[in-house]
C-alpha cells in the first residue's frame, strides 16, 4: 500500500472538507477590555447534547484560528466527553480588529483571552489549547489571573511553545537578507530573532514556497495541501500587524508563570525537528512542569498539530477525558508513558 504524506490519511476521502473549509460554527465579536473587536467562533458538540468541558484554542503568531482544522474535527467527533469548542482571532490576526503597537504585547493577549472566556465561557470548566504564541499567551494568563486556574481551568496544552529567550536558537541566519527592507525593519525590532522575522517574511511573500514548507514543518514528506494551507493563513494578517509583535516575542520570559500550571492538567507537545521553537524548549518546560506528560513528535516541526494531527489529537483527547474524568486508571498508565 502506497504511504500517505503527512497531513492526508487514508481513510480521507473526496467530500472531506479542504483545510481551512469546515462549515462555520456560531461566529460572533466579543469586545476586548479596550474595546478592540475580537472575532470569537463558538462549535456546539454536534448531537446537541450538553457538552462537559469547554476547549479553548489560542493561535500561534502570524495565523488565525482555522489554523486548530484538525483539532477542531476531532473533538467534534468525540462523545465521552462531549466538547464545546471556541476558536478565536488575536487581535492584529485572522478577522479581528488591528493592534496598534502600544497594544500587541502578549500582556495584553492574555487579557484578551481572558475577555473571550468571560464572555462565552462563564464559569465552564475549560481546557486551554495554545500554539507557539498562543501557549505563550496562556503563560501569561496563569501568571496574570492565577484564580481562573484554580477555579475554572482544568487543563492547559502547549504545543511548538517557549517559555522563555524565543530565537536564541532558529533558523540559520544565511536565509535572512539584510538588504530586504522588510527584514531589516523586523529584524531591527526583534534584535534578529530568526524565526520570528521569517514568519513576517513569509507573510509578506518574501519567501518561496520551499522556504515556508521548511519553516512550518519538519523532515517527514507533507502533502501540498498543508503547504498551500500554511501559505493562505499566513496571507491574511498584514505584514504590518504581525511587524508590532516581533518585540513582545523576542522579550518573552514566563519561565516563573509556569507555577500557574502545576495544579491542572497538562500536556507539552514539540517536534524535534521545530526550527522556530526548537525542541529543547519543550524539555524546558516539563522540566519546570514535572507533573505534565510529554509528548515528542519524532520529525515534526513548528506546525506540529497540522503536521502529525493523528497523533498530537490521542493526546489531546486523553488529557480533555482526563479533565473530564473519564477512564482516569488507563489514562495514568498512558501518563506515565508520555513522560520522558
Amino acid at each position: 500500500m502506497a504511504s500517505c504524506p503527512v497531513g492526508a490519511t487514508e481513510s480521507s476521502s473526496a467530500a472531506d472538507p479542504p483545510l481551512g473549509g469546515l462549515a462555520p460554527g456560531r461566529v460572533s465579536t466579543v469586545a476586548a477590555d479596550d474595546g478592540t473587536p475580537i472575532s470569537v467562533e463558538e462549535i456546539d458538540p454536534a448531537d446537541g447534547g450538553r457538552p462537559a468541558v469547554t476547549v479553548v484554542g489560542v493561535h500561534g503568531f502570524a495565523l488565525s484560528r482555522l489554523s486548530w482544522h484538525y483539532q477542531r474535527k476531532a473533538l467534534g467527533a468525540l462523545r465521552m466527553p462531549r466538547v464545546r469548542q471556541i476558536y478565536y482571532d488575536h487581535r492584529g490576526h485572522g478577522e479581528s480588529a488591528p493592534a496598534d503597537a502600544a497594544a500587541s504585547t502578549i500582556e495584553q493577549l492574555a487579557a484578551d483571552l481572558h475577555a473571550v472566556v468571560r464572555a462565552v465561557a462563564p464559569g465552564e470548566p475549560i481546557v486551554l489549547l495554545g500554539h507557539s504564541m498562543g501557549g505563550m499567551v496562556i503563560m501569561e494568563l496563569a501568571q496574570a489571573c492565577p484564580e481562573l486556574f484554580e477555579d475554572q481551568v482544568r487543563g492547559v496544552v502547549l504545543i511548538a511553545t517557549a517559555a522563555g529567550e524565543v530565537g536564541s536558537r532558529g533558523l540559520p541566519r544565511s536565509l535572512l537578507s539584510k538588504y530586504n527592507p522588510l527584514t531589516r525593519g523586523v529584524g531591527e525590532l526583534a534584535g534578529w530573532q530568526p524565526g520570528l522575522v521569517e514568519f513576517v517574511r513569509a507573510a509578506g511573500s518574501q519567501l518561496t514556497r520551499h522556504a515556508v514548507r521548511r519553516l512550518a514543518f519538519g523532515k517527514r514528506e507533507v502533502s501540498s495541501e498543508l503547504v498551500d494551507f500554511m501559505l493562505q493563513m499566513l496571507a491574511v494578517s498584514p505584514v504590518q500587524q504581525l511587524a508590532k509583535f516581533t518585540d513582545t516575542l523576542g522579550s518573552h520570559n514566563r519561565y516563573a508563570a509556569l507555577a500557574g500550571l502545576k495544579h491542572v492538567h497538562t500536556l507539552v507537545v514539540g517536534g524535534d525537528a521545530d526550527r522556530v521553537t526548537p525542541y529543547p524548549h519543550t524539555e524546558r518546560i516539563a522540566a519546570e512542569l514535572p507533573d505534565a506528560a510529554v509528548l515528542r513528535v519524532r520529525g515534526a516541526g513548528h506546525m506540529v498539530h497540522l503536521e502529525q494531527p493523528d497523533l498530537v489529537n490521542s493526546h489531546v483527547i486523553d488529557l480533555v477525558q482526563a479533565c473530564a474524568g473519564i477512564d482516569g486508571q488507563r489514562r495514568r498508565r498512558k501518563i506515565r508513558w508520555w513522560r520522558r
